[in-house]
């Protein structure tokens, strides 16, 4: 890979700058830990960037890769499991062009429906991501669309990282950041921005560990997708930016049992009213688990990353 291309702290400013008119500045809120059952003395803080456009964090980057460019006029492609796609077609409508999402067929009825009416045509592109992908590809070799991926591409990568200046501007820096991961978009941004300065961890569905995998490997690899991870979280592997920005950078990885996330969700919604997807409840279920455990006095957050869930699923 060329490391040149690789975002970093001033590509993500650039973004920030792009994208300030399309995307949202969402809230942080500050809870005393044990309003959520936790304790050890640390401060906590969450971001609800399941308040972004299109219901997750992925509107970032999908406006920095396309106002980064001409967009041609047939528009854009690309393969999703449903909140990048959301995300695509929410910034496609806004700028007036054609969306065309090719989804795996696990991806849920509510996030299908949610990229229906945000005006985006939809092709079931196989029975996993990695399937949906190499259509998207076709197509986009067919038509000369602009190919978005869902991590791995510099813009998306940065735009993610938007997330984090906006943290850093209004409260300062973390001590650790709490991030869910699939294919390592969101991650990969905050390792742009925050490498070196703040510990990152990252966290994954016991399901669907492309991380850790990696981590095991020395290298980037395919694992089995399942569990609950799957819908949102199921790239089959680290996408190379984010790796990329890891060896550079170094993080901490960590493994989340399904009924753990489940949990979460769960309290997430009895406690605070948010009806989260299990990406988005990766933070605090790894607390509750005990597989992060910070010290007394630092500042934790945890990015609450998207919203495209069935409400019913959290409300029991």
């Amino acid at each position: 890979m060329d490391m040149n291309n690789i975002p970093d702290e001033a590509a993500v400013s650039a973004a920030t700058a792009r994208v300030a008119a399309d995307v949202r500045r969402t809230p942080l809120l500050r809870l005393p830990a044990a309003q959520l059952g936790l304790s050890g003395g640390f401060e906590l803080w969450l971001k609800l960037e399941q308040l972004q456009r299109g219901g997750s964090f992925k509107a970032r980057g999908m406006f920095n890769r396309m106002r980064a460019q001409a967009l041609p006029a047939a528009g854009v492609v690309i393969a999703s499991g449903g909140n990048a796609g959301i995300a695509a077609a929410t910034a496609a409508q806004a700028l007036g062009v054609r969306c065309e999402v090719f989804v795996p067929e696990l991806t849920s009825a509510a996030k299908r429906e949610a990229l229906h009416a945000r005006g985006a045509a939809v092709v079931v592109g196989g029975a996993a991501y990695a399937d949906a992908l190499a259509a998207s590809l076709q197509r986009q070799q067919a038509t000369g669309a602009l190919l978005l991926h869902a991590y791995d591409q510099a813009e998306v990568v940065a735009g993610a990282g938007t997330l984090a200046a906006e943290v850093e501007a209004e409260i300062g820096l973390p001590s650790r950041v709490l991030v869910s991961v699939g294919g390592g978009g969101l991650m990969g941004g905050l390792l742009a921005q925050w490498g070196g300065r703040v510990h990152v961890d990252a966290l994954e569905p016991t399901g669907s560990p492309t991380l850790h995998a990696a981590l095991a490997a020395g290298e980037p690899v395919d694992v089995a997708v399942g569990g609950l991870g799957a819908d949102a979280l199921g790239a089959r592997r680290i996408g190379r930016i984010a790796w990329a920005l890891v060896q550079r950078h170094g993080v901490a990885s960590h493994l989340v049992p399904d009924e753990a996330i489940t949990a979460a969700q769960r309290q997430l919604w009895h406690e605070l009213r948010l009806a989260v997807e299990p990406a988005a409840a990766l933070p605090l279920a790894a607390l509750h688990a005990g597989v992060v455990q910070p010290a007394p006095g630092e500042r934790v957050l945890l990015v609450v990353c998207g919203a495209n869930v069935d409400p019913a699923r959290v409300a029991g």
